[in-house]
């Protein structure tokens, strides 16, 4: 949860808005208080989604399937506006943290507490297929840990029996690693396909880890398809019902009332001591204060240039913008409305071997490498990083039409860790110079004595660089990027902002040979900036990718 900032509207619809709970690929979703004192959950849909006849499509419907599913284990819908923009809907709001955002903080559940996290999830899966609707994206990012049990969100191409599909080209419903096989060959996702991602989200609550390993999309999805399931580490009753609710043929997986049974669970969810130190009770709720707009600021969500699937929103005088800030937070109280893109991970992991050709394929923002024409630098002793260098093909590309970077990125980002990126046209954030770029990064809470944790910050524009900075033909750049020094984000006060200033404070080595960074004005179009965690010059993985327009 965070602080509204001033550019945020004082109320969406009759809703009073109290503060920001996160964003998704489609909007920002703010913490709302009704009329007669209700918390509601407040969804926005973005300007530039508006136009996407099918991305609108998936925002009506999760409206209608939440108004059409009353369970105890999904939000009640409270208010909508679907006939002009800007869109929005209203859901009663849950406190608590998501099941990614937990266990990334504490690591695996204990058995005890996974059967009766299971069982729950289980009968929400009954309570919502009972309706006639699959949800189709169900993962540790869609259920939130609330005082009363869980809660499944999030249901944007969930579908009820005679809907017809809503994916993009050669896409399946889901997310990899969570997808059932039969959909990844073309299948319909019918309750079985929920009842594979009930499983792979519990085999996540187990272990901390992602129930098919990390790498690219395609990568995994051949792990989901061909290879077990990660369970190393389990308690074997329990790994043994993960395995039977990820059986590759859908006939062979239990329905959710087996599931139930199986887990054999005999007091509350509530009740258990681990579940409730998750931090269910959730956040405390802001005062609201009253605010208004400026004058002649009427409402309306500009889009911000994220990659990993979030934005924020501007009021505007007037459609003038072409650029905007961007201001995120990688890990948020609350899961929202996901991209268009089925593919388009926030977080991933490491690179692996691509199961269409052999080769090795990194994850978003892969290994930052020389481009094939060059020679791999050979790596320099482990120590504290200062300018980290390329070792193999960098494929980090953001991709400006849809306003997303192309692969998942190599390394999950912690909770707190929080990025900006702000042009000069963004005048309500920061004073920038036109012809540059403002990045930061921070850890929003930062303990005492907490070891050195650096970042380096890489920027890269579409074209390859020759060795006098200029642009060469080479349009597919494999080339790492320019990037800036690497700092430790628990330097002096953690929690400050470290800012950098592109291009000033950028360099590329070729051929051992220091090239300054380039102007915007040089390479107009689409730029990507990738956040890398850096244990050496020469070891450093994506943690966040995103872009912007120049």
């Amino acid at each position: 949860m965070e602080a509204l900032r001033d550019t945020d509207p004082a109320h969406i619809g009759a809703q009073a808005l109290l503060a920001r709970l996160g964003a998704g690929g489609m909007g920002q979703v703010y913490l709302g208080r009704s009329p007669g004192g209700r918390l509601v959950a407040v969804k926005v849909i973005r300007d530039e989604i508006t136009g996407h006849p099918e991305a609108l499509a998936r925002f009506r419907r999760e409206a209608e399937t939440v108004r059409a599913v009353r369970s105890a284990y999904t939000a009640n819908l409270i208010d909508a506006s679907l006939a002009a923009p800007p869109y929005w809907i209203a859901t009663e709001y849950v406190a608590g943290p998501t099941l990614s955002h937990a266990v990334a903080e504490r690591g695996g559940l204990p058995a005890d507490t996974c059967r009766r996290l299971f069982a729950a999830l289980a009968e929400g899966l009954a309570s919502v297929h009972a309706y006639g609707v699959t949800h189709r994206d169900l993962k540790p990012q869609n259920v939130i840990l609330g005082a009363q049990g869980p809660q499944l969100i999030d249901f944007g191409i969930a579908r009820g029996v005679g809907d017809t599909a809503l994916t993009q080209d050669g896409q399946a419903p889901g997310t990899p690693g969570y997808t059932a096989p039969e959909v990844l060959l073309g299948a319909e996702a019918g309750a079985a396909a929920d009842v594979f991602a009930l499983g792979a989200t519990l085999a996540y609550a187990a272990t901390g880890r992602p129930p098919f390993g990390t790498g690219a999309a395609a990568t995994v999805s051949y792990r989901a398809v061909h290879e077990p399931i990660d369970v190393s580490g389990v308690e074997s009753g329990l790994a043994a019902l993960i395995g039977a609710c990820v059986a590759k043929d859908p006939a062979q997986r239990p329905d959710p009332a087996e599931v139930i049974r199986r887990c054999g669970v005999r007091d509350a969810l509530p009740d258990d001591p681990v579940y409730v130190g998750l931090g269910v009770l959730g956040e405390a709720v802001p005062v609201h204060e009253m605010r208004t707009q400026g004058p002649g600021m009427p409402y309306r969500y500009t889009p911000t240039r994220h990659a990993a699937g979030t934005a924020a929103p501007t009021p505007t005088p007037a459609p003038r913008q072409r650029r905007t800030a961007l201001w995120v937070a990688a890990a948020v109280a609350l899961a929202v409305v996901g991209a268009v893109a089925v593919w388009n991970l926030p977080w991933g992991g490491k690179g692996g071997e691509d199961p269409r050709t052999g080769a090795q394929s990194p994850g978003a923002g892969g290994p930052s490498g020389t481009p094939a024409a060059q020679s791999p630098v050979a790596k320099s002793p482990a120590g504290p990083p200062v300018f980290i260098k390329q070792t193999g093909p960098n494929i980090d590309d953001f991709d400006p039409t849809k306003n997303t970077c192309k692969e998942p990125v190599e390394e999950q980002a912690k909770s707190d860790f929080q990025i900006a990126v702000t042009t000069a046209e963004s005048d309500y954030l920061h004073e920038v110079k036109p012809g540059t770029v403002q990045i930061g990064f921070r850890m929003k809470y930062a303990p005492d004595d907490m070891p050195p944790y650096y970042v380096a910050v890489v920027v890269k524009p579409q074209h390859e660089i020759d060795e006098n900075g200029r642009s060469t033909s080479v349009t597919n750049n494999r080339q790492l990027g320019f990037v800036a020094k690497a700092r430790n984000v628990y330097e002096g006060v953690g929690t400050k902002w470290k800012d950098l200033t592109y291009p000033d404070d950028f360099s590329m080595e070729l051929n051992g040979k220091k090239v300054k960074a380039p102007s915007l004005a040089q390479e107009p179009g689409g730029w990507t900036v990738v956040f890398r965690h850096a244990t050496s010059d020469t070891e450093h993985k994506s943690m966040f990718c995103t872009g912007f327009i120049s």
